[in-house]
């Protein structure tokens, strides 16, 4: 059977903002944990509020690793005013613009795993410049244009340790889909085709590959 997240673990992630449903966050934390026993950091591109930074804490704590987050927290192209997926809530009243750390960070707190996260605030490609160290874990939810997923494939998939884990969120191959899901589509496709990655399984829009084979 899987590894689960302890009941307030998941009731923890049930009450954060975010979009993941529980289906995908059970695959994601069980796949956490998998990756977890190789003893290498758990890295995901897009915090958001943390409701997924949750579950790669929590498995993080559980396999002795430290989850790493990356992101600007100044929102995604859909959580702007106007579209779809903003949420006023998020915005600093001072400055008028998209602040999500605030939230991210009481997210961690009152789950008590802030000292199992690192997180890095910032640009996705500017850390992954700078980061060299083997992860034993990917997990890809930043932005959803073809230059920002691609840019976190390329910057992060290379990161990853064989027998690593590779995971890609909101991945959905109708075309319908072309604003929120296209191109993490295209970068699962991207991941398949370059021979370094194995599908390990498919939960609703979430995608868990393997690392297995050298150069992507």
């Amino acid at each position: 059977m899987p590894a689960a997240p302890p009941p307030e673990i998941l009731a923890a992630f049930e009450a954060a903002k975010g979009f993941m449903p529980a289906d995908e966050g059970l695959a994601l934390y069980a796949a956490a944990v998998t990756a977890g026993r190789l003893g290498l950091p758990l890295l995901e591109v897009g915090t958001y509020c943390g409701r997924s930074t949750l579950l790669l804490a929590d498995a993080a704590r559980r396999s002795g690793v430290t989850a790493v987050t990356v992101d600007h927290h100044r929102g995604s192209e859909e959580q702007q005013p106007g579209w779809e997926y903003h949420d006023p809530e998020t915005v600093d009243p001072e400055l008028g613009v998209m602040d999500t750390l605030p939230a991210f960070r009481r997210t961690l707190y009152r789950a008590g795993l802030e000292e199992h996260v690192l997180a890095l605030v910032g640009r996705s490609p500017q850390a992954a410049a700078l980061w060299q160290a083997p992860v034993g874990l990917v997990f890809v939810d930043g932005g959803h244009t073809d230059e920002h997923a691609g840019a976190d494939y390329e910057g992060w998939a290379p990161r990853v340790a064989e027998g690593g884990l590779l995971v890609i969120h909101d991945v959905f191959p109708d075309p319908v889909d072309e604003f929120t899901g296209q191109a993490p589509y295209r970068v699962y496709l991207r991941a398949l085709a370059s021979g370094a990655f194995t599908e390990v399984s498919a939960t609703g829009s979430l995608r868990v590959l393997r690392r297995t084979a050298a150069g992507i």
